[in-house]
């Protein structure tokens, strides 16, 4: 059990959870909102994320990437926790489990609407794609520098948006706009992660972004990432004029403030680890208390 913990790596699972949390939230404060439909939506969102923890696992395994100069955790299979054949099972029956989960999401809260149906049904069937493909198949797309725009994608537009139209039928340009907040935070926690392995994925042509643009600009490209994500966040309070309390966000973005300029600071690769650790954590409670701000208006 403590092999499979490892290799799900659960502390990645707070911060996939908070676009599903951001999408409900809005839809909540506007009157619509129903717990079978969020429940089901954070099912689904943690078993996609767990998906691709286990399939990053073996795909990183099965290219040589992880080897001894990896800086963060190791990986189940690196260290011998679990074997190749052991975890392409478990991504099978984690990706069978989200399928489900994604069907019954779709069953309670669209009903008989077909072409909703046929949209949200590619949608998933093109998250397990990008959960699966990243660091697995021939190809993998985070190797040629494409995950930070995955991420965006998946734990921005999509989850956030998705997980609002399931609620409430519609769309809107301000929920777009925490979409892309939460997006661009998540997007940040991967760039931390890439900047902390830099030179073992160099070494191993795995051309993550931050190998692209180099330490340097992968820094200020970080900086870029924070920072509009905090003026999204802003802009839409002030946009919605009687969500003041929306502002409690700002308390964990202050700290987040203060992690960005050490990550941009730091030269040792195991500080950043630590800030990767960090950002995330932070990003989660920025989304938490942005929604919970939320449901009180005057």
């Amino acid at each position: 059990m403590k092999s499979w913990l490892h290799a799900a790596r659960l502390r990645t699972l707070p911060l996939a959870s908070a676009s599903i949390i951001l999408g409900s939230a809005l839809a909540y404060s506007e009157g619509t909102f129903a717990w079978p439909v969020l429940l089901l939506a954070l099912l689904t969102a943690l078993l996609l994320q767990i998906l691709s923890n286990l399939a990053n696992d073996y795909g990183d395994a099965v290219s040589g990437v992880d080897d001894d100069t990896r800086v963060g955790p190791a990986r189940a299979i690196q260290a011998g926790l679990l074997t190749k054949q052991q975890m392409f099972r478990a991504i099978t029956l984690v990706a069978l489990l989200a399928v489900l989960s994604g069907i019954a999401l779709l069953a309670v809260s669209l009903g008989s609407n077909p072409k909703a149906w046929l949209g949200f049904i590619a949608l998933g069937g093109l998250s397990i794609v990008a959960a699966m493909a990243y660091t697995m198949g021939s190809r993998p797309y985070g190797y040629r520098g494409f995950g930070d725009i995955s991420v965006f994608l998946f734990f921005g537009l999509l989850g956030v948006m998705g997980s609002y139209y399931l609620h409430t039928q519609s769309l809107s340009w301000p929920v777009m706009m925490i979409a892309s907040a939460n997006g661009l935070l998540a997007t940040a926690v991967l760039n931390i992660n890439n900047l902390r392995d830099f030179s073992p994925d160099k070494a191993a042509g795995k051309l993550t972004l931050a190998v692209r643009l180099g330490e340097r600009n992968a820094r200020r490209y970080h900086l870029v990432l924070v920072a509009l994500a905090l003026l999204l966040f802003a802009s839409f309070i002030v946009w919605q004029s009687s969500a003041n309390f929306a502002w409690l966000c700002l308390l964990p973005a202050l700290v987040l403030m203060k992690v960005t300029k050490t990550v941009m600071l730091a030269r040792q690769h195991q500080l950043l680890d630590k800030q990767l650790q960090l950002t995330a954590k932070l990003s989660f409670f920025i989304a938490l208390l942005f929604s919970l701000g939320l449901q009180f208006q005057y």
